[in-house]
């Protein structure tokens, strides 16, 4: 299993951090973790072929983590009609206003047959031959989840944006072994992080998602010893799990 990380920045792009987006690879079949930035074009630069997109699943409806729904919905309803990929979202709003968009645009109206929409549901969301992912409700804001993804023996732990640690941190990463957690770093400190960090059962935690005015903490406490592998994530990192 391969995550890339195409998109690291917080609520807002940078110069070289674009909006929340995360690539899985598994037995040459792709799985899309939030959406808020143009994947589809990092997805024809790196030649990866739209039909092997399996899944975009997104974290919560906010904008930074979203926004590029449209342009790859677009594409796939009247350009790439061999992908049948399951676009699962938090709520039934997003998916009436995609569907809403592409007919405005004049790109196919109803959505063909192949998009399959479907909204997030607590526990095991999304399953197929390659991947188990389960969601786990979150107080970010109304419709907001963590996914835990299981693939090739391996699991990994998408936070999405959380209220605070010690409010919503998901109760399976104090449960089961994860071999990755990356976790978003916007509403809180890093100093309020790793107390919990320190209960879970990860071999590896990374930061994406960081506001700027946690750098210099955040510098501080990945000079210190933890327990995990801890670190920080920017666009184009690659990890091979």
């Amino acid at each position: 299993m391969r995550l890339i990380m195409i998109g690291t920045s917080h609520g807002v792009p940078e110069a070289h951090r674009r909006c929340s987006s995360y690539l899985l690879e598994v037995n040459g079949s792709y799985y899309i973790v939030d959406m808020g930035t143009q994947t589809v074009e990092d997805l024809r630069r790196r030649g990866i072929s739209i039909p092997d997109v399996k899944l975009v699943i997104c974290t919560h409806p906010h904008g930074d983590h979203t926004d590029g729904l449209i342009s790859f919905v677009d594409l796939v309803n009247w350009y790439f009609k061999e992908a049948s990929p399951a676009v699962i979202l938090p709520n039934q709003k997003l998916i009436d206003a995609l569907k809403g968009w592409l007919a405005a645009v004049g790109s196919g109206s109803p959505v063909r047959e192949g998009i399959r929409f479907g909204t997030v549901t607590p526990g095991v969301t999304f399953e197929d031959e390659n991947v188990k992912i389960r969601a786990i409700p979150t107080q970010h804001c109304p419709d907001s989840f963590a996914y835990l993804v299981e693939a090739e023996g391996k699991k990994i732990l998408f936070t999405g944006d959380l209220k605070h640690p010690t409010a919503d941190f998901p109760a399976a990463a104090f449960e089961e072994e994860i071999d990755l957690i990356l976790c978003e770093l916007a509403h809180f400190s890093p100093d309020d992080c790793v107390p919990v960090f320190d209960r879970t059962k990860a071999k590896r935690i990374l930061h994406t998602h960081i506001s700027p005015r946690w750098h210099e903490e955040l510098a501080r406490q990945l000079k210190q010893p933890h327990p995990y592998q801890y670190g920080a994530v920017y666009d184009g990192m690659e990890f091979l799990l």
